[in-house]
Formats: structure tokens, sequence, C-alpha cells
């Protein structure tokens, strides 16, 4: 045993307009766990892909057991014994346990497939993971964590020399963590080698043997655990030095505590599987960061409090009332509005103009049956292209040919189009230029000076400190602690964020 199992060096992969990786170096050793880590855009999913066959190359080479590789496709790369579980589970939920199972390798009989015996293997695979359920159930049936583990329970059982598991905890509790742990320490031990691609330090630190950074697009290292600490690895993630770290004058420093009565109080709001019982407070005037890696459960946070995902648990009290919000329809209704992460997704309408994406929210409030008339509509429009200086040529522009801190500002005039009291922004300045960035950093503290409630997700902790009168520290989709006012730092902030986390995830 020993030696390198698979090398990539010096490897680029270039989307129209988007370098996804640059110059990027991985090395993985035979019978070791290695971690791959980044925050969003970093380039792990992109470096996963083209080493099984999903994206080809622009440049460098992969090598796999000493023969250089070309993978076209994911099924070559099994081939080449190179199995991969994704976060999204891609097996047929129309097809039972068994069949996912088997799925390539059937059992045949003399009149085709052997299903007793392929039901019977299924047991005994799931058997390892201490998983008792009716193998011939449709596996559409079971909940999206049991389809997980019978993912990674297949590609286990294809006994490859490289398994690479993308993100396979982020819907599995405790328990189902521990009994995957114990499966991957035992084919370590068996001399398998596997990639480990997860946001959470935790894990990463209880299964890795080393760890390899990735930071947008490029190879920032790759170290061995047990030699690092958390703050270390925080440190790596987000480009900052504790030693490098400097304040800079805050555009916020208006802000103080809110002493108004609460705009909201949440208390024990929790889904499982997705977010930990949690209690946060809005007043009126608060720009309230969260802040965490990528997975700590900040957007879980967002979409829990505007309804697109349901809480299971807790209370939700507006301006001391309690409420019960399970769809953003009500949401609206509560006077709350959410910017999504995901602008090009969750956000602009393509295919729409800027008029009509930015009255989108108010008709939804409204309701349908009271239809914005054009004329409305465009002096609605007019009124926040000229609030937030969105370079348009019109309102009649399709929004998928404005610049994207442009589409991130229409995004913003929908919302503040239904007069909000709280305003949910998570990444509003993700991929757009300095300019723009600090035009919209602005636009909301000068809507805190106006009394709106805002809560500001952003994975930059320095715009957290720039704008946040009180930051909420997340970990493992848990809120692990609160800075007020002059508590605020981007040091404080990654040693809260690194610090061991004493609540159960």
């Amino acid at each position: 045993m020993g030696g390198k199992l698979l090398e990539v060096h010096n490897v680029y992969k270039v989307f129209p307009g988007v370098t996804a990786l640059a110059d990027v170096d991985f090395a993985l050793e035979r019978g070791e766990i290695h971690g791959l880590m980044g925050e969003n855009g970093a380039g792990k999913s992109t470096l996963i892909k083209v080493i099984t066959g999903v994206y080809q190359k622009d440049a460098g080479t992969i090598v796999l057991d000493g023969q250089e590789i070309h993978p076209t496709s994911p099924l070559h790369a099994e081939a080449l014994g190179i199995s991969t579980v994704y976060q999204e589970v891609n097996l047929l939920t129309n097809l039972s346990v068994a069949e996912n199972l088997a799925i390539g390798r059937q059992p045949t009989g003399t009149v085709g497939i052997d299903w007793k015996t392929m039901n019977r293997r299924a047991v005994g695979i799931l058997e390892k993971f201490d998983i008792d359920i009716d193998v011939t159930e449709l596996l559409g049936n079971y909940s999206i964590a049991i389809q997980q583990m019978v993912a990674i329970a297949r590609a286990l059982e294809l006994e490859s020399k490289l398994l690479i598991l993308d993100e396979p905890t982020s819907s599995l509790n405790a328990d189902e963590v521990e009994k995957l742990f114990k499966q991957m320490r035992r084919l370590k031990e068996q001399g398998h080698s596997i990639i480990f691609v997860t946001h959470f330090l935790d894990q990463v630190f209880e299964i890795t043997d080393r760890i390899t950074v990735l930071r947008n697009g490029k190879y920032v290292g790759e170290y061995a655990t047990p030699s690092m600490t958390k703050l270390d690895l925080v440190s790596k993630l987000m480009g900052k030095s504790l030693d490098d770290l400097k304040n800079f004058d805050s555009i916020s420093n208006h802000v103080e505590i809110g002493d108004d009565a609460n705009l909201i109080d949440v208390k024990g709001m929790e889904k499982t599987n997705y977010m930990n019982p949690f209690d946060l407070k809005v007043s009126k005037g608060d720009i309230v960061g969260l802040a965490g890696l990528l997975g700590s459960g900040r957007t879980e946070i967002t979409n829990l409090l505007f309804g697109t995902q349901k809480p299971e648990g807790g209370e939700l009290h507006i301006k001391g009332k309690r409420v019960n919000i399970n769809s953003p329809r009500k949401a609206i209704a509560h006077h709350l509005a959410l910017s999504p992460e995901d602008r090009k997704q969750e956000g602009i309408i393509s295919g729409l103009s800027v008029r009509e994406n930015i009255v989108l929210a108010q008709q939804v409030k409204n309701g349908w049956l009271h239809n914005i008339n054009v004329r409305k509509q465009t002096e609605l429009a007019e009124k926040y292209i000229g609030m937030l200086s969105i370079k348009t040529s019109g309102v009649n522009q399709p929004i998928e040919t404005l610049s994207g801190g442009n589409q991130q500002k229409v995004i913003l005039a929908r919302w503040l189009a239904t007069n909000p009291e709280l305003l949910i922004v998570d990444e509003p300045t993700r991929g757009i230029d300095v300019g723009a960035k600090m035009e919209i950093q602005r636009l909301l503290v000068e809507l805190s000076k106006q009394g709106m409630g805002i809560v500001f997700v952003s994975s930059e902790i320095e715009e957290v400190v720039r704008c946040s009168n009180r930051v909420y520290i997340l970990q493992n989709r848990n809120i692990v602690g609160e800075l007020r006012g002059e508590e605020i730092s981007e040091q404080e902030i990654m040693v809260r964020i690194a610090a061991k986390e004493d609540r159960k995830a």
C-alpha cells in the first residue's frame, strides 16, 4: 500500500466568461480519506466533475493508478474505477431499493432476473449500515436520508479504486453520519481511497487524513489534518490570516442596538435534518448579520423565516403577535421580503422585462384578481430604477441583458416595492463589481435608518462587520454565539466560527 492513486496536475476548466478552475493540483494517496473543502464558487464540484467525466478539462493532466486518464462520462469514469455519490441522489426513485442496488449487475436465472437473490443481496448490503427496510419497496417512498444511504451503499459495493463522496452527509442525522464514517474507515483499512467533499468542520477533522483547500477556482494548499486547527482551516477557506485582519471604517456606525419592541422574535424554530432549533431577534433599524461557513445554516434560516421551507417546531412572533408562516405568500402578507442567494435560479425571471421583474412581488401581494396595469407598473419600476440607480435603457429592457449588479438591484427593487418591514438579503453582493457592492451596502444602511429591519447574509466577513450592528455566529446548523456593537470584528467572527461546537449537531 502507499503511493499516489490519483494525481491532478495544472487543471484548467473555463466556461463562457468564467474560469472555474485555474492551474489546480490535487493528489490522493492510496488508503487515505482526503477532504476537499472550499466555500461557494471555490471549484470543488467542478474539479469532481472533471475527474468523473461530467466536464472535459481544458488543460492539465489526470493520472489514476499510474496511467493518464481522459474520462468522457461518469459511466466511463466508473469503468476506470471511480465511483461517485453526489449530494443530489441520482438513483431511480421509481424502482425498488433492491433494483437500485443492483443496477447494471442484476443476478439472472433461467427466465430473467433472479429477484429472490437480488433482494437477499440488497438486505445484506444494507445490514452493513444497520439499515432495516423493505428492499422491495420503491426507493422514492423512503426519506431523502435513506435514499442517500442507499446511494452510498451502492457505490461502496462497486469496490472501486476511488470513491468520491460529494457532500454525502448533508441530509444525514448524527447516527447516520456515524454509520457512514464506520464504513469509510472499513474501506480505508482495506486499502481504498476516498475523496470526501464537505463543508462541516467537525466532520472533516474527525474522518480525514489530509485536506485540500480550493478558493475562487484556485489551489490554496494541501494540509495534514492533525497539523491543522479549525481556526487555521477557517483562515484558509476565507482567505484571511488573523495577523493580516484589519478593521476598516464601518458605513453603519449609526446603528445602535434596537431598543424598540422586537420586530421579529424567533424561539426554537427548527426543521429535522435542515436546521437545529434556533432563537433570533430583529428590531426596527437593526441590521442583523448571519456569519458562518457554507452549510452552517445561514440560508436555512432565511428560508425558514420566509416560509420557503416549513418549520417543524418553534414559534415566530411579529411585533409581539405569534404568527405561522409556512409559505412565501404568508410571509409577504406579514410584510417580510427575501432576496434569495441564487440570483439566476431563484431571483430574476429571464424572458421578462425589468418592469415585469420589479412588479412581480407586489402583484403577488395584491392577488392576481387585482392586476396592476401597465401604467402603474411603469411608474413603480421607474421609481425604483431611480432610487437604486439601476443602469438600464428603460423599463422594458430584458432583465437578462443587465449586468449582475444591476440584476441584483432589480431583485431588491422588487421586494422594496412591497414596503416590507423586514428585508432578508442572502448574499446580495456576490458576483458583482466593487462599485455596485458598495451601493447595495449603503442602500441597506439607509433602509435601516428609516426603521426597516434587515437580516443580512454574506460569506464575506468584512461585509458582515461593515454593515451589521448585531451578528449571529452559525456552525453545523446551530447558532453558537452572538456579537453586538463593538464586539463585532473579523477576527472575533473567525474565532467563533472555528470554536468547538458543544451542542449536538
